[in-house]
């Protein structure tokens, strides 16, 4: 049983993304170790590539941890602790109380979870997005840059990386059906022809950010912890369709 609900939780876990680098802390190696005992009881550690990583990052992640676990039949009780970290004592005890993360930090915390969140959650949509009209242009010599204004999710191959761009549409709330623009702005408002450059140069450097962001903290991590390497799992999809 305790076997069992291990996976579960594994897979569970998976679920929790690093709003900065948009990669499950799973692959990201961030999850330092996982116990359940035969009576339902799950403990989990995590560890950052350092020790002064953003708080409010560190807290989403670990209330996040938490809150996908509690939801797992069989679960009858969660304790999540981040390790190593500056603020690891504030954050496990709001964390154990459920206290959020403005009671957790009184007076410093001015930015709500929520909207972080969302920005974070935009921005992982915008470089999935390049990633598959960078694809599309690639595939289909045909096209010119301001072509992509027309292009919709009908359009789109059924590969992983549409798959992705999908997912992250659906998380900020964007149309997913067929007929649906793949190429818009943050607040989901299709391009025009004239819009296009800007735009994909736009989600372009998004991307690029967010890919050197993930590369750099992942050699943090086995610079800091390096049995670390063993537990990464290489990004899913860069814009040329390689594994990063």
């Amino acid at each position: 049983m305790a076997a069992e609900l291990r996976t579960a939780a594994w897979e569970a876990l998976h679920q929790v993304i690093d709003p900065e680098l948009d990669e499950p802390v799973t692959d990201l190696g961030f999850v330092r170790s996982l116990e359940v005992s035969e009576a339902g009881e799950v403990e989990v550690h995590l560890r950052l590539p350092t020790s002064f990583c953003a708080p409010n990052f560190a807290y989403l992640m670990a209330s996040d941890a938490k809150d996908v676990l509690r939801a797992l039949p069989g679960v009858t009780g969660v304790v999540v602790e981040l390790d190593d970290h500056h603020d690891s004592t504030l954050i496990n005890t709001g964390l154990a109380a459920d206290a959020g993360y403005r009671d957790t930090f009184p007076g410093e915390a001015d930015e709500d979870l929520e909207e972080l969140r969302a920005t974070f959650r935009r921005k992982a949509h915008a470089a999935a997005m390049e990633r598959v009209l960078t694809r599309l242009l690639k595939a289909r010599p045909e096209l010119a840059e301001e072509d992509l204004h027309a292009i919709t999710v009908a359009d789109l191959p059924d590969e992983a990386a549409t798959r992705s761009l999908l997912d992250r549409r659906a998380a900020v709330g964007f149309a997913t059906g067929p007929e649906a623009p793949v190429l818009v702005d943050d607040e989901g408002r299709p391009c025009s022809p004239e819009q296009v450059p800007f735009r994909l140069r736009f989600a372009r450097a998004t991307r690029i950010s967010v890919e050197g962001n993930s590369h750099f903290c992942r050699g943090l991590l086995r610079t800091r912890y390096p049995d670390s390497a063993a537990d990464q799992t290489p990004r899913a999809m860069s814009s040329e369709g390689r594994a990063s």
